[in-house]
């Protein structure tokens, strides 16, 4: 690693498995101090003693405090947040409770929309403040069962495009990656039990399998330094070209 990320600060939510936990660990590869915040506690164990960890649920207001609060006594700043906890509200238009939209809602965006906001004064005092959130190729797309969960992604690549565009006089860069089939404890039983999901999307996409964690770590990697500080306002679709057939 060339630890382009060296005395920079980060948090990154949903970091117990999955691409969470694959960020947090390049992050900290790269150089960053991270926070590592998810529900899960036995993950967040099992990231190593070079990251800090916070058992925190984002479906609770008090957990914002919570994660800021580390965020000033543990890193001692802030210069990246990566916004990637999620669930996925699922159902049948007719079975959609309110119970599953409002618990989508809450975690899919109002989360990281509060935690962002309540980051920024950290954020503006970075010299080098990244927020990136994390979409679905279904932040522009829809599939069937999915409504909830395709307007949550939906809603989070515009909350990106727009604070992108307010906070972007002040030197904040904000960004959203969009992924596509990858396997994760959301997606893992699906693949797992379903041959068939796994050829429907492996024939789709153009690189021939299903993603990979680290895929999408590695990106967000790339957005969190310097290299991409002209980018901003972007969903940066990473599906191995899984989009580009119909």
């Amino acid at each position: 690693m060339s630890r382009t990320l060296e005395g920079r600060t980060a948090i990154a939510t949903g970091a117990a498995s999955g691409i969470g936990a694959a960020t947090a660990k390049r992050l900290a590869a790269e150089g960053a101090t991270v926070l590592a915040v998810d529900l899960a506690a036995e993950g967040l164990d099992a990231l190593g003693d070079d990251i800090a960890t916070l058992v925190a649920d984002l479906s609770d207001p008090a957990a914002i405090d919570s994660i800021v609060d580390a965020a000033e006594t543990r890193l001692g700043g802030l210069d990246i947040l990566v916004n990637n906890a999620g669930v996925l509200p699922a159902g049948a238009i007719d079975e959609l409770t309110d119970e599953i939209w409002e618990f989508g809602i809450t975690v899919n965006m109002l989360a990281p929309f509060k935690l962002s906001r309540a980051c920024l004064p950290m954020l503006r005092q970075s010299g080098a403040a990244r927020i990136v959130n994390v979409g679905s190729i279904l932040s522009r797309y829809g599939d069937p069962g999915l409504t909830a969960y395709t307007a949550t992604k939906h809603g989070i690549l515009g909350i990106t495009r727009a604070m992108a565009a307010e906070l972007g006089p002040e030197g904040i860069v904000v960004n959203c990656v969009q992924p596509g089939a990858i396997m994760t404890g959301m997606t893992r039983d699906t693949f797992e039990t379903s041959p068939e999901a796994v050829e429907h999307y492996t024939t789709k996409c153009v690189l021939g399998r299903i993603g990979e964690p680290e895929d999408i770590g590695d990106v967000i990697a790339f957005l969190a330094g310097d290299d991409a500080r002209f980018i901003t306002g972007q969903g940066i679709i990473v599906d191995g070209g899984l989009t580009l057939r119909s």
